[in-house]
């Protein structure tokens, strides 16, 4: 697509932008795998009709104020990216395009508020637990505030699981290869511990001594595809001081986190003093714990024959698109004895997790998570296994409704040996 966008109107990250703009034809082919143009039915609401819309706004013929709505619905799922033939990196320009734009749009007072109690909240470990743990008592109030303040409520857990603080080192308990790093995170570690436990076990019977680096904070995705840049910023610059430079990896068990920790170099596009190479050089460690086992060779533990599983797996947009990650899950839970690989229709469209999205867009979210879990139901699991907390907590939310109940886990919990089949 030609544009007439200039560096200084666009700023330091114009480069990407513009590529991405400038490799766009408009052909369309992302618009059967577009969950909001699928929902709302309109071109604007289309990646190709984003992308004109950004461009004109980046030329300055239009105001960011005028198109934030259509910017606003774009789930960031990037499901556009793996369908497109001409290679638009979608997400090279939606998220410098959301920090372009934020601090030149107007928002409602109470949308303000709303994003000011998530980036303050959901990335701090401790202050998101007590916001949940205050929040699930006042879940009577829903009805009646914002649809914002409303969502976090009804979203909020009713219990949380115990708090299980993480050793700084795990040494390896099988002959040792070599050394990795964790992501501990930050909403994952409030909402299931459960799956850094298990990611330690299996990394430590593979031979891998993990590290996790205590000063360590949140990756600072939510704040990235947010527009919220200089937060993303400070979370990504105390993580290149936590994070030891000696290791085979810097591992992420979620694909949100992964994602953004992947998406450094373009958050520190243009940065001086040698920091966008700090960013690039620490973007090149980062690993899914399934692309990292996959890579070194995963053994996987034993099951007794007699125990069979049938899982369906659900891939998160931010590993399967942004990352394109999909055959490594899928080859790590069929080397296990007697689990059967179930794969839902429409596997490409977003649950309508999407970081802040289901609290944000709460209608649309709910509408695709409904059709999410009606095409994993109809694969007839008893497990149901996926890579990010934030598909899994939303998944799991409109299971709940369900007449039959069915439980859902990383995927790394399945090649944990510790891992408990479900009775039938």
């Amino acid at each position: 697509m030609q544009h007439q966008i200039s560096d200084t109107h666009a700023g330091k990250a114009s480069a990407p932008m513009k590529k991405a703009i400038d490799a766009c034809v408009h052909c369309g082919f992302c618009l059967p795998t577009c969950p909001t143009y699928l929902e709302m039915g309109d071109e604007m609401n289309s990646p190709r009709g984003r992308i004109f819309l950004m461009k004109e706004a980046l030329e300055g013929n239009l105001a960011p104020n005028d198109i934030g709505t259509y910017i606003d619905n774009c789930l960031g799922c990037q499901a556009c990216t793996t369908a497109c033939p001409s290679g638009v990196e979608y997400g090279e320009l939606i998220s410098p395009y959301r920090e372009w734009a934020e601090g030149k749009r107007e928002r409602p007072i109470i949308n303000r508020l709303e994003r000011f109690a998530l980036l303050k909240t959901i990335p701090h470990a401790e202050r998101f637990r007590l916001a949940s743990s205050v929040a699930r008592f006042a879940k009577p109030l829903a009805k009646i505030m914002s649809d914002g303040f409303g969502t976090m409520l009804d979203l909020a857990p009713f219990q949380l699981p115990v708090v299980k603080a993480l050793k700084p080192f795990h040494p390896a308990t099988g002959k040792r290869r070599g050394k990795v790093a964790l992501l501990a995170g930050c909403a994952q570690q409030v909402l299931a511990p459960r799956i850094n436990l298990a990611a330690i076990r299996v990394l430590n019977r593979q031979g891998y001594d993990v590290i996790v680096p205590e000063n360590q904070g949140c990756c600072g995705a939510l704040a990235m595809h947010t527009g919220s840049a200089s937060e993303a910023r400070k979370s990504a610059e105390r993580n290149f001081d936590a994070f030891p430079e000696d290791v085979d990896a810097i591992i992420s068990t979620a694909a949100g986190c992964g994602s953004g920790m992947k998406e450094y170099p373009i958050l520190f596009e243009g940065s001086q003093n040698g920091t966008f190479e700090t960013a690039r050089s620490f973007s090149s460690k980062i690993k899914d714990i399934c692309e990292f086992l996959d890579e070194v060779g995963f053994a996987p533990p034993e099951k007794p024959q007699s125990q069979f599983l049938r899982v369906a797996y659900h891939d998160a947009c931010h590993l399967a698109h942004a990352q394109r990650i999909r055959s490594a899950p899928r080859r790590l839970l069929e080397s296990i004895k007697g689990i059967s690989l179930l794969e839902p229709a429409d596997w490409e469209i977003c649950c309508g997790s999407a970081g802040t999205y289901n609290i944000e867009h709460s209608d649309t979210a709910k509408s695709l998570g409904n059709k999410k879990v009606n095409n994993l139901m109809a694969t007839q699991p008893e497990i149901i296994a996926t890579g990010n907390i934030g598909c899994l907590t939303q998944i799991d939310h409109h299971l709940k409704n369900r007449e039959k109940q069915v439980p859902i886990v990383h995927t790394v919990e399945l090649l944990d040996d510790q891992f408990l089949w479900p009775n039938r």
